[in-house]
């Protein structure tokens, strides 16, 4: 989860646009709640990342901005309710942001691994590993300078790697640095999974110029 402080907000023809003290990651279609600010408080869906100054709607229909003024870190949503100037939020409100990754399902995972749960306990800890992997994925590739729907996956290559990886974590359970083992002599710890994972995830490239 991740919260920004919310400098300004206005609303002109039941849109309203919030302006944000950081840059956020948040794009279109990401569900974002606003509290602390009096009138814009609740749960909305980004439908749009502006830069400039709203104006409002024209007759068609199609949201109107002033390219004169640049505002960076904005965002816009629908909010049905009276106009209200833009102003400063004093003190700032709040600005939640919990993205949540679907890509890989438990049944991807339980496929890749080849079992079935023997246990509630164990089909609770796919469900886990499963939320883990989807959630450290999407925020790698994040880092690595990608802008992934959090619904829609990628690429069959970045699936794979995500189920990979939860399955890896799946198996890790109970093991202190490697998959479990009742080898009393021990293994060599399994480095060549967590490379795959990271070529189809495409992250940790050499960078080129």
């Amino acid at each position: 989860m991740s919260e920004y402080s919310i400098t300004h907000a206005q609303r002109i023809d039941d849109y309203a646009v919030i302006q944000t003290l950081e840059v956020t990651e948040i794009g279109t279609g990401q569900v974002v709640v606003v509290t602390d600010v009096s009138g814009f408080n609740g749960t909305f869906v980004v439908q749009a990342v502006p830069t400039y100054l709203y104006l409002g709607v024209n007759p068609e229909g199609d949201w109107l901005f002033d390219p004169e003024i640049i505002l960076p870190n904005q965002l816009l949503y629908y909010s049905a309710a009276a106009d209200v100037a833009r102003d400063a939020v004093i003190p700032s409100g709040t600005l939640t942001f919990t993205p949540v990754c679907t890509w890989a399902s438990d049944q991807d995972v339980l496929d890749w691994l080849g079992i079935d749960p023997a246990t509630p306990n164990d089909e609770a800890f796919v469900t886990v590993a499963t939320n883990a992997g989807n959630a450290f994925a999407y925020r790698r590739r994040r880092e690595s300078g990608y802008f992934d729907s959090l619904t829609t996956v990628p690429g069959p290559d970045v699936l794979l790697g995500t189920i990979m990886l939860a399955g890896s974590l799946y198996r890790e359970r109970g093991s202190v640095d490697s998959y479990a083992s009742f080898d009393q002599m021990g293994g060599a710890v399994p480095f060549g999974t967590h490379g795959q994972i990271n070529k189809l995830l495409g992250v940790n490239r050499a960078q080129v110029a």
